[in-house]
């Protein structure tokens, strides 16, 4: 029998199917383990038990020569880079174990590696603190274990300097996973990324219908305007980063100042103070919405806020104009 390509509708709805009954297991295995070993060590291992279902269900099915039961839904089969053979039991188990425990492995290293950071930036002993809260057998208690370690040796110039990193590589995985659904839709291959690096594609069981053309058209024309979506969601964050960026340096630049050398009462007129240090206003700063405050208090207030402190305003910090020999 003559097999294609799976077109990229079938592999979203073998995929939809999939966590269908991937959700329907974990529900029902979460359940069991509440119900037997109590709320608070459920609360420690859900994780844990939402990896060993997910393992089960590829497990009895791709790991194991067969379909899931999504592939099933749409009759689509696994096949490797020559298109001839189905994979071998190697490929499969390098698919099941991308697809399951690496995000896994991701997920838990990077949220230790955040809150550890931040523990130690704050106080040095949150660490051992929530690893006594933690389980001993757990995973995450012996990764929170390894990283507070290797945290403990940095300075704290560099746990600094490590905090944004995180967040960039966080937001580099996110945008990773964008870009290749996006990349899916245009060329139709490889649906998740686990899958392209195990090589295995999907054939079509049934052969063509007449709608097959029609449907992989009508996904590059989505893949297109989801990369341009995309590009211009960048640009506007990269835009805000560099606004922020300014203003911090603008605010270096001018935080030192010396106030304006006139004679000034004892007391000061209220009209004449700032609203966030309460003091008189030294180098008059302007919002769009015409409030006034000093420009040390109003740009760090941007740091946190973009937005007026009196009337909350939404305004970008490059907005804010120095007053400049204002009385």
């Amino acid at each position: 029998m003559p097999l294609v390509p799976a077109n990229q509708s079938q592999l979203i709805r073998a995929t939809q199917k999939d966590e269908h009954y991937q959700t329907f297991l974990r529900n029902n295995a979460n359940e069991a383990f509440q119900t037997f070993a109590g709320s608070k060590r459920w609360l420690d291992w859900r994780k844990e038990i939402e990896l060993v279902s997910d393992l089960a269900y590829y497990g009895l099915t791709t790991f194991s020569g067969y379909q899931t039961l999504g592939e099933e839904y749409v009759n689509i089969v696994q096949v490797d880079p020559s298109k001839r053979r189905i994979p071998s039991r190697a490929r499969r188990g390098l698919l099941v174990f991308c697809h399951t425990f690496v995000p896994y492995i991701l997920d838990k290293v990077l949220v230790c590696l955040e809150n550890e950071l931040e523990g130690q930036g704050e106080n040095q002993g949150g660490s051992s603190r929530r690893e006594v809260a933690s389980s001993p057998w757990s995973l995450g208690f012996w990764l929170r274990s390894c990283i507070s370690r290797v945290v403990g040796l940095l300075s704290e110039h560099q746990r600094r300097a490590c905090q944004p990193a995180v967040f960039a590589l966080q937001q580099g995985l996110t945008l990773l996973r964008r870009v290749h659904v996006a990349l899916f839709y245009m060329n139709g291959a490889f649906y998740h990324l686990s899958k392209r690096s195990a090589g295995v594609s999907y054939l079509q069981v049934l052969g063509v219908n007449g709608d097959d053309q029609a449907i992989r058209t009508s996904y590059r024309l989505l893949g297109v305007v989801s990369l341009l979506q995309l590009a211009l969601t960048v640009a506007l964050q990269v835009n805000n980063f560099r606004q922020k960026q300014r203003a911090r340096q603008e605010w270096k630049l001018y935080r030192n100042l010396t106030s304006r050398s006139q004679h000034v009462d004892s007391e000061c007129p209220r009209a004449g103070r700032c609203i966030l240090c309460l003091e008189e206003r030294r180098h008059s700063t302007c919002t769009p919405c015409g409030h006034l405050f000093c420009w040390e208090c109003i740009t760090e207030w941007c740091n946190t806020k973009t937005e007026c402190p009196l009337c909350r305003e939404k305004f970008q910090p490059h907005r804010l104009v120095y007053l400049r020999n204002y009385n």
